[in-house]
């Protein structure tokens, strides 16, 4: 759920100009889960903007105080959120650990990578938000070493019902920046997209495991 819809729009429109997020209806990218996608969204590049990684540092920064009042740590999930969970971590003066996918198969065998004491609490940064599963494979890590996770923050979501589905399983409050419904309407405001265009990208969210493009 998006807190304030002019910064969704705004989050959006800097994405769309920096190019981590990338529309292309008629040659549709394919996603490592086998997903035909008119949409492509690699939000790491933003940290190679200063100025825009500063806007979604301070803005995600400013919503977990407000959301979530001041939490013990932040947490990344790697590797995507690793970048902007520190940053973000570093403006509200608090300790920052990221959490693997997995325990490391060798050396300490850590999935969770810091300090962090059983009892903290914690909000967990995402960069992206899909399906939800490596998100929430994050937040059971951190429940396995008894903390107390008061919710998520992402960049971007794209609103699968699968990931709200999931999320409302595990009891997770769950806020992003910016959303696929900000994102279409912004792009099309902006002249990113034409009406088909538009209308492409709204097929596709409607049913993205089966969709295909109209040749």
């Amino acid at each position: 759920m998006i807190l304030d819809k002019e910064t969704a729009k705004k989050t959006a429109e800097l994405l769309l100009q920096i190019k981590a997020i990338k529309l292309n209806p008629q040659e549709p990218f394919t996603w490592s889960s086998g997903w035909k996608s008119p949409i492509y969204c690699d939000n790491r590049i933003i940290l190679s903007y200063p100025p825009i990684r500063n806007f979604v540092r301070d803005h995600m920064a400013k919503q977990v105080e407000k959301i979530y009042g001041k939490a013990d740590v932040i947490a990344g999930v790697a590797t995507g959120a690793i970048g902007i969970g520190m940053l973000v971590a570093e403006y509200l003066g608090v300790p920052f650990v990221y959490v693997r996918p997995e325990a490391k198969k060798h050396g300490r065998q850590n999935q969770i990578e810091g300090h962090l004491e059983g009892g903290q609490s914690v909000v967990v940064i995402e960069d992206l938000i899909s399906t939800g599963n490596s998100s929430l494979n994050a937040v059971k890590a951190l429940k396995s070493a008894n903390c107390n996770v008061k919710g998520m923050l992402a960049i971007f979501s794209y609103g699968f019902d699968v990931a709200k589905e999931n999320f409302e399983k595990e009891h997770l409050e769950v806020h992003t920046l910016s959303d696929y419904s900000a994102l279409i309407e912004q792009a099309y405001e902006n002249n990113y997209l034409n009406r088909k265009e538009l209308e492409t990208l709204q097929d596709w969210r409607n049913n993205p495991s089966t969709w295909s493009p109209k040749l």
